[in-house]
C-alpha cells in the first residue's frame, strides 16, 4: 500500500510535531526513511539514493549556517524526496530560521519540526514508519494475502509458473527470473511498457549483482523495477519485480519477493536451463551439434554472431556501456575473473546501421586500457561452425600466445592462429620444426654473445615491436641508431632483407617457435 507523509504524521512518534512548510504536499508517497547529515547540497545524494524518501536531520553539520540549510532544503526537494523532518531545534539548531521555512515553502517540500521535549529520536521514527509500510492492515490483507492465496492454490494450478502468473495478474505486478549471467529463465509479463532487454541493461549498469541491499529499485523508462538475489536449489539467480502502478513500497516488494521465493520451494520449482549459457558452453566444448539444437531455444541465429572472446579481468561495466552505445548484444558466462562471451547483432533494433567488426575492435581496445586485462577474440565469423572453430582456436592457444607476445593485451585470430600452428609444429617435431629453426642457425656463426644479442633484437623487432625500430629501442632500452645498426648486421648474417614479403613469414614462425620452446621444454 502507499504510505504518505500525512499517514506518517499520525504515528505516535510524531506527537507534537509541527508542519511549518509544504502542507500542500503532505500527500507525497513515502517509499523509505533515511537520516540526512549533509554539509553541502551535493552530498544529499550520498545519504538518499532514491526518490520518495522521508529524511530525518538535526542539521548537525550546518547548525550555524542558515545559507547552507536553505540550499540543502532546496536540494532535497529537487531530488524528489517526500519530506524533511528536523530534530533537536532549540538544542542543536537554536531556532529554525524563517529563510529555511520560506525555502521549503517555495519548493513545495513538507518541512516538519519535532518538538523540543520529544522523546522520539531517529530510531523511533524509523521503526514506526517501517512498521507502517510493512505491516499495515491494508498491506497484509491485500498484497500478501492475495498473493499467498494464488501461489498456494494447489488444486487449481499444476505448477509454480501458472500460480505466480495468476498472482501477478491479480495484484498488478510482473516478475522476471534471470540466471547468474543475466539471461532470462522465467518471465511473467502483464504489461509491455519496457522490454526485458532494456531492464537487464539498466540492471547491469547499476551493478545489481554487487548491491548489498535486499532489493534495489531501478526506474526503467518510467517503469519501476525492484531487483534482488534469490537462491534456488543452492544456485544463485536474480529476480526483478515490476510494480505496474507504483502501488507498493520497497518494503512491500521485499516481502512479496520473500513469499515468492518460499513458494518456489513449496512447489519444488526447478528453473529451466539457461539456454544461452548452455549454447556458449556447447561451443566452448566443441559440441556443435548441441549448439545447433540449442540455437532456437536461445534465440540465436548463426549469422548474428560477430565475434567470440575469452577475457580475464575485464570491467563488466564497459560491456554494458558498449551494448547501449553500439546497438549490439553481448552474451556471456562469467566465473571469478574469467569471461567467455560472444557479440551478436541485436535484432530487436533492425533499423540501426552497424559496422559490427569495427564496433567489436573498438570494444576490445577500450577494455585493454586496463593494463591487467587479457582478451583473446576471433572477430569475423561464419555462423555457428565458425564460432565453434573460433572457441577451439582460443582454447588451444590462449595460454601460450601470451608467452609468444608478452607485451600484448588483446590477441586476435592472427596471433592465435600463428601460435596454434606453432604448437602443432612443436608437437609433431620432425623435419618441419627443424626447417624453421634452421632459419636462425646463422646467428651461431656470429659468436655466442654477438649472435645472442642480434637474435634477441630480431625477436623483439618482429614479435613485440611490429617491425618498428623505435619501439624496438624502447622495449630493449637502447638507442634507435643501435637498433638500426643491429638490423643491418642481421641482414648480413642471414643474407636476406628481413622485412621482405617472402622472408618475414618464415622468420616469424621460427622466432615464435623459439619462444614457445622456452615454455614447453
Amino acid at each position: 500500500m502507499k504510505v504518505t507523509v500525512k499517514d506518517c504524521l499520525e504515528l505516535r512518534a510524531f506527537k507534537g510535531a509541527r508542519v511549518v512548510a509544504g502542507r500542500a504536499a503532505l500527500g507525497n508517497d513515502v517509499k523509505a526513511v533515511s537520516v540526512l547529515e549533509a554539509t553541502a547540497p551535493k552530498e544529499v545524494a550520498a545519504y538518499a539514493d532514491d526518490k520518495g524518501e522521508l529524511l530525518l536531520t538535526g542539521f548537525f553539520a550546518v547548525r550555524d549556517d542558515v545559507s547552507q540549510q536553505c540550499q540543502i532544503v532546496k536540494q532535497v526537494a529537487a531530488d524528489g524526496h517526500a519530506a524533511l523532518v528536523i530534530f533537536y531545534v532549540g538544542t542543536v539548531v537554536p531556532a529554525l530560521d524563517k529563510k529555511v521555512i520560506q525555502a521549503a515553502e517555495a519548493a513545495d517540500l513538507p518541512l516538519i519540526v519535532m518538538p523540543k521535549d520529544s522523546r522520539a529520536h531517529y530510531s523511533h521514527v524509523i521503526t514506526q514508519i517501517m512498521e507502517k509500510v510493512l505491516y499495515s492492515d491494508n498491506f497484509s490483507n491485500r498484497l500478501i494475502s492475495n498473493t499467498i492465496f494464488h501461489l498456494l492454490n494447489f488444486e487449481k494450478h499444476s505448477n509454480f509458473q501458472s500460480a505466480v502468473r495468476e498472482a501477478a495478474i491479480n495484484n498488478d505486478f510482473q516478475l522476471i527470473l534471470l540466471s547468474e549471467d543475466f539471461n532470462p529463465i522465467l518471465s511473467v509479463e502483464t504489461r509491455h511498457k519496457a522490454t526485458i532487454a532494456e531492464a537487464i541493461r539498466m540492471g547491469k549498469e547499476r551493478e545489481v549483482e554487487k548491491q548489498s541491499e535486499v532489493y534495489t529499485m531501478i526506474d526503467v523508462n518510467g517503469v519501476l523495477t525492484y531487483w534482488g538475489p534469490v537462491t534456488i536449489n543452492n544456485d544463485k539467480y536474480f529476480m526483478f519485480i515490476v510494480d505496474n502502478e507504483d502501488s507498493y513500497s520497497a518494503g512491500e516488494i521485499t516481502k512479496l519477493a520473500e513469499i515468492i521465493e518460499l513458494a518456489m520451494g513449496m512447489w519444488k520449482y526447478t528453473p529451466e536451463r539457461d539456454a544461452r549459457a548452455e549454447f556458449i558452453k556447447a561451443l566452448m566444448r566443441g559440441n556443435k551439434s548441441l549448439a545447433y539444437t540449442l540455437k532456437d531455444e536461445a534465440g540465436i541465429e548463426g549469422d548474428d554472431i560477430l565475434s567470440v572472446f575469452f577475457a580475464k579481468g575485464i570491467n563488466q561495466g564497459i560491456l554494458t556501456e558498449f551494448e547501449k552505445q553500439e546497438g549490439l548484444h553481448i552474451m556471456k558466462i562469467s566465473e571469478a575473473d574469467e569471461t567467455y562471451g560472444m557479440i551478436l547483432i541485436d535484432r530487436d533494433d533492425p533499423d540501426v546501421d552497424i559496422d559490427g567488426k569495427s564496433s567489436c575492435v573498438k570494444l576490445f581496445n577500450k577494455l585493454k586500457e586496463d593494463k591487467t586485462v587479457r582478451i583473446f577474440h576471433v572477430t569475423g565469423l561464419d555462423g555457428i561452425e565458425g564460432a565453434g572453430d573460433a572457441y577451439r582456436l582460443i582454447s588451444e592457444s590462449w595460454s601460450f600466445v601470451q608467452n609468444v607476445f608478452p607485451y600484448k593485451r588483446v590477441f586476435t585470430k592472427y596471433e592465435l592462429a600463428l601460435v596454434s600452428n606453432c604448437i602443432n609444429i612443436q608437437l609433431q617435431g620432425g623435419y618441419v620444426k627443424k626447417n624453421y629453426l634452421e632459419l636462425l642457425e646463422p646467428f651461431k656463426g656470429a659468436g655466442e654473445n654477438k649472435g645472442k644479442q642480434l637474435l634477441d633484437t630480431l625477436e623483439t623487432f618482429v614479435l613485440d615491436a611490429g617491425m618498428n625500430s623505435g619501439k624496438t629501442a624502447e622495449f630493449m632500452g637502447i638507442h634507435t641508431n643501435t637498433v638500426q645498426y643491429r638490423l643491418k648486421r642481421i641482414n648480413d648474417v642471414l643474407g636476406v632483407e628481413i622485412t621482405g614479403n617472402r622472408v618475414i613469414p618464415g622468420l616469424t614462425i621460427a622466432l615464435a617457435l623459439k619462444r614457445l620452446e622456452r615454455v614447453v621444454s
